[in-house]
């Protein structure tokens, strides 16, 4: 593989409760708390602190807006699941994330992320059985595959795929140590703003 472009971003901003109009096409990155989703946002943007990554999980209790290339949007949200917060705050990201998906004008893809390492967890099945019942076009990006022995890489995110109900094109092997699965993505979310 190649040197990977560099991209211009513009950090726009952290917004807990009103998000902004949108004014570029948007992809959404959505995942379990902890499961490298500032990790892939920073690897797939070529940058080493674009997002914020945060080895305690629901660090991220916004949805976090980057402008990508003055053409696209890339919205952070935040993370669904084991993060050790107080109830209410718990429901109040529960509110903002399915908000954002429900009522979007602009969003044009939602990255989901699933940790390649594990079985499909329930709440992974509960988004992907969300973003089908609405509509939304969306990837999977089966993350931490470098953690994963080289040999038993395929079976992990064949097991996932089949486990969380996708058509094989809609999942990439993904790893935002090696960037493996990051070319994928942009030829994923290029046409986009074709």
């Amino acid at each position: 593989m190649g040197k990977q472009k560099s991209h211009a971003v513009k950090f726009i901003g952290s917004f807990p409760n009103i998000v902004p109009p949108a004014t570029f096409p948007e992809v959404a990155f959505v995942g379990r708390s902890n499961v490298g989703k500032s990790s892939a946002l920073n690897a797939i943007l070529n940058r080493k602190k674009a997002a914020r990554v945060s080895q305690r999980p629901g660090r991220t209790q916004a949805v976090n807006l980057f402008h990508v290339d003055d053409q696209l949007c890339f919205a952070d949200l935040p993370g669904y699941g084991f993060a050790r917060v107080p109830e209410a705050v718990r429901i109040q990201w529960q509110a903002l994330v399915e908000g954002y998906l429900f009522d979007r004008k602009g969003l044009n893809l939602v990255v989901q992320l699933v940790d390649a390492r594990h079985e499909a967890q329930p709440l992974d099945l509960t988004m992907v059985k969300l973003l089908k019942d609405t509509g939304l076009d969306y990837i999977l990006l089966a993350t931490k595959l470098d953690l994963v022995k080289r040999g038993r890489r395929a079976h992990h995110v064949a097991r996932l795929r089949k486990a969380l109900g996708v058509p094989a094109n809609r999942i990439i092997p993904f790893s935002s140590k090696d960037r493996t699965g990051v070319d994928t993505v942009w030829s994923t979310v290029l046409p986009l703003v074709r």
